[in-house]
Order: C-alpha cells, then sequence, then structure tokens
C-alpha cells in the first residue's frame, strides 16, 4: 500500500485521525497538504513531517478556501490524486432540545464541506487520470444513536453523498468510498465519558476504543492502488460496535 508519486489533501489534519492519516501517507511515500482551522497545530505537524507536507487554513465550509487549497496543492505539488474529508465536528442534544443553528453548523461543516471539496478537488483528478476521494463519516451514519439528530443527518448524508458521487465520477477513475469510525482515542472522546489512552470500552464487541491508526490504516489503503477497483463502498471501524 504505497503512495509514491500521489498527493493528497487530508482535512482536519492538526490532530488525531487526520494526523494520523497525513503521517502514514507520507511515510507511505505521498506529498500531503495538511488543512485544519487549528493552524499554530496544523503548522506544527506539517513541519514535523518535513518536505512532503504543507499546511494551510482552512474552513471547510469555504469554496473560496477549497480553491485555495487546490492550488496549493497543485502549485507546490502538481496536482491532487487523494482526498480525505476527515474535517467534522461534534455535538449531541435530544432532537426536541437542538437548535436550528447547531443544526445548520454541523451540517455545514459535516456535509456541505465534503461536498464542496469533492467538487474542488474533481478538476484536478481529471487532469491526473482518476483519484481517489475518501469521506470519513462514522458509526452515526450507520444507525440511530440517541441525541444525534443534527450529527447523525450530517453523517448519514455524507454516506448518500459517497454513493452518488461514486457513481458520478466513476467513468473519470475517481472513486469514492466512506469509512465509519466508532470509539477512537481522540481528544474528542474524553467529552463522552471514556477516559483517554484506558483503552476500555466495555460496550465495544473488541473491548477497546479505537486508536487513529486504526482508521488512517483503512484510509491509506482505499487512498492507494491496493483498492483500484472499490468505490461506492462502506467501511466500518468501530470494534464490531455497529454490529449489535
Amino acid at each position: 500500500m504505497r503512495l509514491d508519486g500521489k498527493v493528497a489533501v487530508v482535512t482536519g489534519a492538526a490532530r488525531g485521525q487526520g494526523e494520523a492519516e497525513a503521517r502514514m501517507f507520507a511515510d507511505a511515500g505521498a506529498r500531503v497538504v495538511l488543512t485544519d482551522v487549528r493552524e499554530a497545530e496544523g503548522a506544527a505537524v506539517a513541519g514535523s513531517i518535513g518536505d512532503a507536507a504543507r499546511f494551510v487554513r482552512h474552513d471547510v465550509a469555504s469554496a473560496g478556501d477549497w480553491e485555495r487549497v487546490v492550488a496549493v496543492a497543485r502549485e507546490e505539488f502538481g496536482g491532487v490524486d487523494v482526498l480525505v474529508n476527515n474535517a467534522a465536528i461534534w455535538r449531541t442534544a435530544p432532537v426536541a432540545e437542538e437548535t436550528r443553528e447547531n443544526f445548520e453548523e454541523i451540517l455545514r461543516i459535516n456535509l456541505v464541506g465534503p461536498f464542496l471539496g469533492v467538487q474542488a478537488v474533481v478538476p484536478a483528478m481529471r487532469e491526473r487520470g482518476g483519484g481517489s476521494i475518501v469521506n470519513i463519516s462514522s458509526t452515526a451514519g450507520l444507525r440511530g444513536i440517541r441525541g444525534h439528530s443534527a450529527y447523525g443527518a450530517s453523517k448519514f448524508g455524507l454516506r448518500g453523498l459517497t454513493l452518488s458521487a461514486a457513481l458520478d465520477l466513476g467513468a473519470d477513475g475517481i472513486r469514492v468510498n466512506s469509512v465509519h469510525p466508532g470509539v477512537i482515542d481522540t481528544p474528542m472522546i474524553a467529552s463522552i465519558g471514556v477516559e483517554r489512552g484506558a483503552g476500555k470500552a466495555p460496550r465495544v464487541p473488541l473491548g477497546r476504543a479505537g486508536i487513529p491508526e486504526d482508521v488512517a490504516g483503512l484510509v491509506l489503503f482505499l487512498a492507494s492502488d491496493a483498492s483500484a477497483y472499490i468505490t461506492g463502498a462502506e467501511f466500518a471501524v468501530d470494534g464490531g460496535l455497529s454490529t449489535g
């Protein structure tokens, strides 16, 4: 699973899963454009990767920012072969207590953002003869979860976007797949009452929380030519949580 000669854009790459993906991509031979709204953290990650990485401050809900990201990828590395739509926000509330403002903000970042990203990279991928788009959804995009009306709607929507885009872009040699992480040990996990680093998750069949590299390894596979005949597919990375 090598990415030699490929250029990847990874959103939300300042920490957590996005950081792990960017580092794994670079180790596999890719040149990587990392994007995030966390400017200092993102720049530090890119700097630690070295010459194979660039950082761009990026609001995924801004079409103008997407144009700038693709321009950097083209100018610095020659194009775009891989897009990982990883950036997202997560908040919960019972549906009767959810606000329209919060609902729309989650949809704007978690669903409109990836949609704009797909549109932004397609011309560059066509120029390169194809590419791979990996949309990071969630187990909340596979089944209903209490308190997740806004987040779940965004992740189910991303799942639908993935399936339609795979059909629309297949003739261009552009593959589109979705990944559905469960409980992953990232900074966000503390807010749902799982102790970071402990690894214990009693409701998960495998008995532990995942780590970012568990997700990144699958994303690397989908970005690489090892998955050349896979598109429109959905992959759960959740220790078996979504099977129950």
